[in-house]
């Protein structure tokens, strides 16, 4: 390994690594513009330049490999005099519009040419001025300011996977754009943002809105879908204003999906601030006493038969055990986490999870999709497979409809049978997997919430031990689920109970008139209408489908507005911290439950967050194992059946922007679902001039 020394420190690196990383482990501070570790090197800015000894000039440390023998400078005059020359020349063209400039604050040029740079500029000819590009309704643009260093050019192509930026001219007359003028359409794009160092690409949504400086912040995780990417809710007063990733290796890296950043403007439209019940056809305005006292009414008398509860998506573990808590104390079985009515075992928690973890992608060396399209159910898992597959060393394959993954893919068509195929050695691939040293299965929600789901799953697992996806040390039976709550409602048991009723039995039932009461806590994607004369209380935060059908509605907090626990597709638990209080007679969703039991007469037996927790880990003790992964025995049990090969699989997300009530109030995705259906953005209107700064 090479050996080198900086500024008198002896440094023993990696082959491979470079002057720059060398530095780094050694102590010094290098700036840069151009380098970023997640992205190739591209050597443009030269503001990481240091001195080697012996070298006729100072080297670019970003792109020079580090060497035996090497010694290296970091803060000689020689350094600093090359970039005080490197910066001036950067601010040429740079208009020097910062008051008015969103990245104000938070922006790499402001901060390096306030450390490296000089105290004037020797500049007085005019300052070029840039045509602003159209990149779609997520990402603004000011062109003026962009010093090429090609870091957004290199996101989405390399990370996102849609080569849909480039640079046109050279020189003064270089400029980044969009091919053709088109918006960006990749689900992760709006992660070029963050990789901008200079304000020439900023939030279009969050545009003048804040400061950063005026904003508090509070940490989350996202639950728009079940990655459970790490967040930063940066709020002001009661009002979220942005969102942003933070940074968690084994999870979401530092990348964030377009979907998670931009949706929190539906958390302030089509909200739930009050109590509503249902007279005379029409629901009227109620108080918190008068909502309760309308659902004892209808309870009192009932049988736990004739009641049901259905956890929806957006439902987090502290609401799913106090509803549990409830339908247990009211006798019900009738209770399920799997609106969609995927055909999940919940007795073995091998069976539900992602089992190789996230992190695990990194090291599989092939992958079989199963009824999973991740670019819109996962985007940032998907970034991650991707990533993997241009290290080299993985296939491939996947079963369902032909889409664009972003990375190259061996389809096996869209019959279901070629799971069975492929599980009884039949098919080509399950050799490849037999051969791997750590290969995946990737199971979707599209292969689980059909008719003979059941079947799939069970030849889904035979795969698994079939082709030797588990083994010592690896666990290559992975299930990809698309709700944020999910993993947790199975893990705590939200599924029915003996003699109980799954979704479809609810809905049935409701029908036929069996089932007379049914409380839907934050279950919006299911078809509302299959409750017949049933009465339906709805606990939620937006006024989408549930609402609409519910003879009495509670308000519930939304996820930044509650301390709660998420755990996600790999089993991962997860807190998440209340940024803002819920608007109105909103509550937290358990503490909602927890007051309607003592109306009911079933109080019970937690009056704080604590001692509900508590609570969480007699269901389920792996919950005290807070951002840990928990690997769970491969005892999975599975039923036979015959897979229905006249129709194919589905996937579970087809129009991605639009997966939920808060997604579907936002009126930034909705503006993101039209240029995904359409492919069309507005054109400029209007170019920057820049002046002498």
């Amino acid at each position: 390994m090479p050996t080198l020394k900086i500024d008198g420190i002896e440094v023993t690196v990696e082959p491979g690594t470079t002057v720059l990383q060398a530095c780094e482990i050694a102590g010094k501070e290098i700036p840069r513009f151009c380098y970023h570790e997640r992205l190739s090197i591209a050597g443009n800015c030269r503001m990481c330049l240091v001195e080697q000894e012996k070298a006729p000039k100072p080297i670019a440390s970003c792109a020079m490999p580090a060497a035996d023998g090497m010694v290296i400078k970091t803060d000689t005059p020689l350094v600093k005099k090359a970039r005080e020359g490197v910066m001036e020349f950067l601010l040429i063209n740079h208009p020097l519009d910062c008051p008015i400039c969103d990245q104000g604050g938070e922006c790499d040029l402001q901060d390096q040419a306030m450390g490296y740079g000089r105290g004037g500029s020797r500049y007085q000819e005019n300052k070029r001025a840039v045509t602003e590009k159209e990149m779609g309704p997520l990402v603004a643009t000011s062109m003026t300011r962009c010093i090429h260093c090609t870091r957004c050019i290199r996101f989405v192509t390399e990370v996102a996977g849609v080569a849909e930026l480039g640079a046109t001219g050279r020189g003064e007359d270089m400029e980044v754009t969009t091919y053709l003028g088109a918006a960006l359409s990749s689900e992760i794009s709006a992660n070029v943002i963050d990789l901008c160092p200079v304000g020439a690409l900023t939030s279009k949504p969050y545009a003048f809105t804040a400061r950063p400086w005026e904003l508090r912040k509070a940490e989350s995780v996202d639950v728009m879908d079940a990655l459970g990417s790490n967040i930063r809710i940066d709020y002001r007063g009661r009002e979220v204003m942005r969102v942003l990733p933070r940074l968690n290796e084994a999870v979401n890296e530092e990348w964030l999906s377009d979907k998670g950043r931009f949706s929190c403007d539906g958390l302030s439209k089509r909200r739930l601030d009050k109590p509503y019940v249902r007279k005379n056809g029409k629901l009227q305005a109620a108080t918190w006493p008068e909502a309760f006292a309308a659902i004892a009414a209808k309870v009192q008398g009932l049988n736990g038969g004739e009641i049901a509860a259905i956890a929806g998506d957006l439902a987090c573990a502290e609401g799913m055990t106090a509803l549990k808590d409830l339908m247990s104390g009211l006798g019900s079985a009738n209770i399920d986490c799997r609106q969609d009515g995927a055909k999940l075992p919940a007795g073995s928690r091998a069976g539900y999870v992602f089992n190789s973890g996230v992190a695990g992608i990194d090291q599989a060396d092939a992958i079989l999709l199963i009824g999973t399209d991740p670019r819109k159910e996962a985007p940032v898992l998907n970034a991650r497979i991707r990533k993997r597959l241009l290290k080299g060393g993985l296939r491939i394959a996947a079963i369902g409809p032909k889409v664009d993954l972003t990375y190259p893919v061996e389809w096996l068509g869209n019959d279901a049978t070629a799971v069975a195929g492929i599980c009884n050695g039949a098919h080509a691939f399950a050799e490849v997997l037999k051969s791997a040293k750590n290969p995946m299965l990737i199971l979707g929600q599209g292969a689980l919430a059909r008719l003979d789901g059941a079947a799939v799953y069970s030849a889904a697992k035979a795969i698994a031990d079939n082709c030797g996806l588990v083994k010592d040390g690896w666990n290559g039976f992975n299930v990809l689920h698309t709700a944020a709550g999910r993993v947790a409602g199975l893990d705590l048991g939200l599924v029915p109970g003996q003699g109980g009723l799954d979704v479809a039995g609810i809905q049935s039932a409701a029908q036929s008139g069996q089932v007379k009461f049914v409380y839907l806590l934050q279950a919006d994607e299911l078809d509302t209408s299959k409750f017949g004369s049933a009465f339906v209380v709805y606990q939620g935060s937006h006024g989408d489908a549930g609402a609409h059908r519910a003879d009495v509605i509670l308000p519930a907090a939304a996820y930044t507005e509650k301390d709660a626990t998420w755990v996600n597709t790999e089993g991962r638990v997860q807190l998440a911290r209340r940024a803002v209080a819920p608007p109105g007679d909103a509550r937290e969703d358990w503490s909602i439950i927890r007051a309607l039991s003592e109306a009911l007469g079933k109080k019970l037996p937690y009056d704080s967050l604590g001692q509900l927790r508590r609570r969480m880990l007699e269901l389920a003790p792996h919950f005290a194992a807070v951002d840990r992964l928990t690997p769970a025995a491969w005892n999975v049990a599975t039923a036979p059946g015959t897979i229905d090969g006249s129709w194919g699989f589905v996937y579970a997300v087809t129009d991605h922007y639009r997966t939920n009530p808060i997604a579907r109030a936002s009126g930034t995705m909705a503006e993101c679902a039209e240029v995904a259906r359409t492919g069309s953005v507005k054109a400029p209107e209007k170019m920057l001039v820049a002046t002498n700064g």
